[in-house]
């Protein structure tokens, strides 16, 4: 309910804003906002060449292919001049992200098809994993923290082996996989939900730690940092894990307190140690590391441990192939099955994944965004704020928005200010300690027909509010 309003207003915000900015003359055609792509040239203004600077109409009737380009000495792009038809269009900016038809366009080429293939994948090897019942064994082993987290969800049940699953695969950084994962967990613990059309309390804890982005290893980040030309990528490592630890606990311990989950069980406060010491002891570890080593063990282990996953699933499977042939199937049959049913999921997350980016895209391009964004920037600013932190909230405020529209900005931030700058460095930070949270409560509250998501979003919200507090705290202890 909440998230539907919240669509709608996206929508109605954004359109009324380009009315108004189109019959204003604030904006000189609303054609981009519709079929414009990203990075394209915005159109300004059109004007015939006589009313032109003279030095301007002498350049481009002088110019082979009648265009001229003006090079500013700030950051903001090139004006361009391109005369034709007696008329001389001006172009100056660049458009953030893909207009509404070319996003509708984009949003199935560039990301459901993707996602599809990669459902149909992990979905087949889940189904082995199932089957062979090494879901069941992981899940008995760990059914005595997850009870406590998850009181609804009965002692063993395979909900517990999904969540395991999506929880390492983003601990890794390993997106790819942890959608399936996650997608395959909501669908177990909707069967326990006496409401289907309402979040149960099992959902609603599942989705909040899922969205508060616990990461380990940030390898996406590391290889935008090195493509910017950091004198060490890995350098924000530590921060973001610091981050995302903080702000994974706040979402367990706000949900938890809204669910009334016992804190001093035991088993919880032993299972939490545990992490921490890991954590620490995998902190100490690289922290020891020189750059190359750094490097070398942040590009391969979340790699490794995937390959290590897959590999462990066939052949357990193999050995247990007996089950399968009780099940009248064969390992391929089965892992075929499962892709089948990953394929399935991917169709009907489509439409709730294409509605709220095409609502993402209309809010940026109508220049609404920007504006709320720089008051914000503004307000922090008088507050004495730092200029290079507010340089980087654009990240931050967009990050529960759009990952793609976010990493757009960071990268675009360390152009700018340098990838080891305190604005390259904390929009780095804010990109890997939180979620695209709109995008995953239309992907995985869509893929269990939800309607009622009752207070996921508020808070998944507040727990993006500490992760971006904490990260400006962190990277000023930091850097």
């Amino acid at each position: 309910m909440v998230l539907s309003r919240f669509w709608l207003v996206i929508f109605i915000s954004s359109i009324v804003f380009i009315v108004v900015s189109l019959f204003s003359g604030n904006s000189y055609t609303i054609d981009f906002v519709l079929n414009g792509k990203k990075d394209d040239p915005i159109l300004i203004s059109e004007k015939y060449i006589d009313q032109m600077p003279a030095f301007i109409k002498d350049s481009i009737e002088k110019s082979p292919d009648k265009t001229m380009v003006i090079n500013t000495i700030t950051s903001n792009p090139d004006t361009t001049y391109v005369y034709s038809a007696k008329t001389v269009k001006i172009y100056s900016g660049v458009q953030k992200s893909d207009g509404l038809l070319p996003t509708c366009k984009s949003t199935l080429i560039d990301l459901i098809l993707p996602l599809i293939a990669y459902l149909a994948f992990f979905c087949g090897l889940m189904e082995l994993l199932i089957i062979s019942g090494a879901s069941g064994k992981l899940a008995i082993v760990l059914s005595p923290v997850f009870v406590k987290v998850f009181p609804s969800i009965p002692k063993n049940h395979p909900s517990i082996s999904y969540m395991t699953l999506n929880f390492a695969a983003n601990f890794l950084g390993l997106d790819s996989a942890a959608t399936p994962f996650g997608l395959k967990a909501m669908e177990s613990l909707q069967e326990l939900n006496p409401e289907k059309d309402k979040a149960s309390d099992a959902q609603i804890m599942f989705m909040c730690l899922h969205a508060s982005g616990l990461t380990l290893i940030a390898t996406s980040i590391i290889g935008y940092r090195a493509a910017a030309g950091a004198a060490n990528p890995a350098d924000v490592m530590l921060p973001c894990i610091i981050t995302s630890f903080i702000g994974t606990i706040a979402a367990f311990l706000i949900v938890g307190a809204k669910q009334k989950i016992n804190f001093k069980s035991a088993s919880l406060v032993l299972a939490l140690i545990t992490l921490i010491a890991a954590i620490i002891g995998l902190l100490m570890y690289v922290n020891h590391l020189d750059l190359i080593g750094k490097n070398y063990f942040t590009s391969n282990l979340s790699s490794l441990i995937l390959i290590a996953i897959i590999a462990f699933t066939l052949v357990f499977s193999f050995i247990k192939e007996k089950k399968f042939a009780d099940a009248n199937t064969t390992v391929f049959d089965a892992f075929v099955v499962g892709a089948n049913n990953g394929v399935k999921t991917g169709v009907v997350i489509f439409p709730y994944v294409l509605g709220m980016l095409v609502a993402i895209s209309l809010f940026r391009n109508s220049g609404l965004f920007e504006i709320i964004s720089s008051w914000i920037a503004f307000l922090f600013s008088n507050m004495g704020v730092n200029k290079q932190i507010t340089d980087a909230l654009p990240v931050a405020l967009l990050r529960p928005f759009s990952s793609a529209g976010s990493r757009g900005f960071l990268i675009d931030s360390m152009n700018t200010f340098g990838a080891d700058s305190m604005t390259g460095r904390l929009s780095s930070i804010f990109q890997c300690s939180a979620e695209s949270t709109f995008y995953v409560i239309a992907v995985y509250f869509g893929s269990v027909n939800i309607k009622n998501t009752r207070y996921a979003l508020p808070i998944m919200l507040l727990v993006d509010l500490i992760c971006v507090i904490t990260a400006i705290f962190v990277a000023s202890w930091f850097f």
